[in-house]
């Protein structure tokens, strides 16, 4: 029980850090409570609903993970090393993937709604 207690202050440590220091959490987490919203209001069943809800988390996980990425090698060297630049860069594809993704699951789902599919 102490373990998941610890692991659960660690979470909204780094949740409260991430949130203090990034713009784009913030707009993520935005983005996310109007998700829950409008999820149920485009999605046309339930399972709809929790995929597009979770498309808008995942965007989030994957922000959260690319921050991580990003303060570490910042800690690591202030110089400009291209090595470092290219992980960055790796890391800001795997969110707009995960941006495209649940931009497709958004656009898939209003169609859905709109009798389109």
């Amino acid at each position: 029980m102490l373990r998941f207690w610890r692991a659960t202050i660690n979470t909204r440590n780094g949740l409260a850090f991430a949130i203090r220091s990034e713009q784009a959490i913030r707009e993520e987490l935005v983005a996310l409570v109007l998700a829950l919203p409008l999820a149920w209001l485009v999605g046309t069943t339930t399972m709809r609903r929790i995929e597009l809800v979770a498309a808008v988390v995942l965007v989030l996980v994957v922000e959260l993970l690319n921050t991580a990425i990003e303060k570490l090698a910042d800690r690591l060297t202030t110089d400009h090393d291209p090595q470092i630049g290219r992980v960055k860069d790796m890391g800001s594809a795997a969110v707009g993937v995960a941006l495209v993704m649940a931009g497709l699951f958004w656009l898939f789902a209003i169609a859905e709604r709109m009798g389109a599919l």
